[in-house]
């Protein structure tokens, strides 16, 4: 009985709130288009894919890819261990800045001023990569600002953008001046949700700013910061594209390359579709590993998880 009504239940769920299914519907059709409907393209990591035969008609090969990418590739271990050691400080530096910037924001008591520096953080986000990047170039070309500071104290010009031991830096650097600013967003978000009558209570009670800082705001919006942690922790394996393709030149390959930007050049450069969908593949089983991982841990440190 109960069970034949569920239908009818949902129907008129549905009907009710039907405004709100519409709203959501052009997220699900996006997702079940270039999330969901491609996954069946990974079949050709165990094929040796050609044009000619299409996706069905290739010949299988098994595993042969793999053993191939982690036994013959040169490339493979240098390009994992980029795009690992890019997510780790990204993971150490980029993570706690919106967090922080999104603490001091909280803290002005001025609302022209508040708007004036949110606007100001999180402007660079809807710049393209393309425009940004050519900007960061030139800022740090020879010729550039940062070299003509360097020069008026004294220092010889840098090339930055060409030398190796400087590129990590700079792809962090720019990643928190470009998107940090979209993440404190969501944490000023959180922080609206935290009654105010918490702080009131606190500032009767003598606590100070920082008291109030950590035994108040911080557990408010702890919840997002768990969330975002663990999608964070996830992505461990995908760099953006769009960053790396911009600022990384052929010379800074050995320690710029990542795995998407391999993925693009080898796949799209030089056809090697099935070769790049076993590498895609392993990227998402590691994303998944760490991820399911990373949520475990959570749920039992800190009681907090994504499902």
């Amino acid at each position: 009985m109960n069970s034949a009504s569920l239908p009818a239940r949902f129907g008129k769920r549905m009907l009710k709130d039907k405004y709100l299914y519409l709203m959501i519907l052009p997220g699900i059709v996006f997702m079940v288009l270039f999330r969901y409907l491609p996954m069946g393209g990974l079949i050709i990591a165990f094929k040796d894919f050609s044009f000619r035969k299409g996706i069905w008609g290739s010949d299988w090969v098994g595993l042969e890819n793999f053993k191939f990418i982690f036994t013959q590739n040169p490339d493979f271990y240098s390009i994992v261990q980029n795009t690992l050691v890019i997510n780790l400080l990204r993971l150490i530096f980029f993570f706690p800045f919106p967090i922080i910037v999104a603490l001091m924001i909280n803290e002005l008591r001025g609302k022209r001023l508040k708007k004036f520096v949110q606007t100001t953080v999180y402007l660079p986000y809807f710049v393209s990569w393309v425009v940004f990047g050519g900007i960061i170039m030139q800022f740090l070309s020879p010729t550039g600002v940062a070299n003509q500071i360097l020069q008026l104290f004294g220092h010889k010009a840098i090339p930055f953008m060409q030398e190796a031991v400087y590129f990590k830096g700079i792809v962090v650097a720019t990643d928190i001046w470009k998107n940090a600013g979209w993440s404190t967003i969501m944490y000023l978000s959180a922080l609206t949700a935290i009654d105010q009558e918490i702080y009131e209570a606190a500032k009767i009670d003598g606590a100070s700013g920082l008291q109030t800082i950590f035994h108040i705001t911080i557990p408010g919006i702890s919840d997002t910061i768990v969330v975002l942690l663990l999608l964070q922790i996830g992505a461990i394996m995908d760099v953006g594209f769009e960053q790396i393709y911009v600022l990384c030149k052929p010379i800074l390959y050995q320690t710029g390359d990542v795995i998407s930007t391999y993925i693009y050049r080898i796949g799209i450069g030089n056809a090697q579709f099935s070769m790049t969908a076993a590498i895609g593949l392993f990227q998402s089983f590691v994303g998944l590993i760490m991820i399911l991982l990373a949520n475990t841990a959570c749920r039992k440190l800190f009681d907090k998880s994504l499902w």
